[in-house]
């Protein structure tokens, strides 16, 4: 089966050696490669292989990258949910990443009744937004309500507990780092 990547090096071969403003034959004396095997290499005539290959880079002071194109990877990740009693957690990153990032959804509180909280500890970082609902947060010594569209990031390590509060259930998107390191964003591109 051909490997369009293979047959996209000869054409970029020929590109190249037009920036670097040589001719077939210039090229040839650089590298002891037959004008007419750099000829049927560029137009697809002769297949490439390493021995052609390494001699026209170093002449054309080429990386493999320049002529043979990356593969990118369908950046799609598989929707993934996973349900931990009434709490539904969607995932909106791969597992190998550093960073676990989910769409989370915690039912709302039945009304008329008054939920204890109950703060776990583990290792860690997190930073949440509420997408939809309002959460409460209770944090060390903070007990507070976040509304749509407001965040917060927190040591794991601090006693926390997130319930949905008022009539409905709350939707957040979540980060966590199970190295603990803070999430840092850039308020302007470096330059």
């Amino acid at each position: 089966m051909p490997d369009p990547a293979l047959d996209s090096i000869g054409p970029r071969l020929k590109s190249w050696r037009q920036k670097r403003s040589l001719t077939l034959d210039e090229l040839s004396a650089a590298t002891d490669i037959s004008a007419s095997t750099l000829s049927r290499l560029e137009s697809g005539k002769r297949a490439p292989n390493l021995q052609l290959l390494v001699p026209i880079m170093r002449a054309l002071r080429l990386e493999l990258d320049d002529i043979v194109p990356r593969v990118v990877p369908d950046p799609r990740i598989d929707r993934v949910t996973k349900r931990v009693g009434e709490i539904s957690y969607v995932e909106l990153s791969p597992a190998s990443s550093a960073l676990q990032t989910y769409k989370v959804t915690l039912p709302a509180t039945p009304s008329g009744v008054s939920v204890a909280p109950d703060p776990k500890v583990h290792d860690g970082y997190e930073w949440l937004y509420v997408l939809d609902g309002r959460l409460r947060l209770v944090l060390g010594q903070h007990d507070v309500v976040l509304g749509v569209g407001e965040a917060a990031e927190f040591d794991t390590r601090t006693p926390h507990w997130l319930a949905a509060s008022g009539t409905g259930p709350v939707e957040l998107l979540t980060i966590f780092s199970k190295q603990g390191t803070r999430i840092h964003l850039r308020a302007r591109p470096a330059s």
